[in-house]
């Protein structure tokens, strides 16, 4: 179960539209938070909420310098994204149930 708690974490990441803009944003370069919160119509904490979400994914990395948290995409996790995606969705012959094919699930 843990590597489908991981893949789960992955695609947690980009189900919610927040989300989906702060990765929008950081596709431009590395943002500190007040940047982003400037961007995105949520107050502070909510704000942290979503980024905990997408650092605990990997699809986004976190570093801090003095008080300010800066974020960027991860290259590495980005690709292992897509990786598990492909992987995920790939039809192999023995995806069949019971002897039936995999297209009549």
């Amino acid at each position: 179960m843990p590597k489908y708690l991981e893949n789960a974490k992955v695609f947690m990441a980009f189900c919610n539209e927040t989300r989906l803009m702060v990765i929008d944003l950081l596709r431009s370069g590395e943002k500190c938070a007040e940047a982003l919160l400037k961007q995105v119509s949520v107050g502070q904490s909510t704000l942290s909420h979503h980024m905990r979400i997408l650092v605990e994914s990997g699809i986004v990395s976190a570093r801090k310098v003095g008080k300010r948290t800066y974020y960027s995409i991860c290259e590495s996790d980005r690709q292992r994204a897509i990786e598990l995606l492909k992987r995920l969705t790939a039809i192999t012959a023995s995806d069949g149930i019971e002897g039936k094919p995999a297209h009549e699930h």
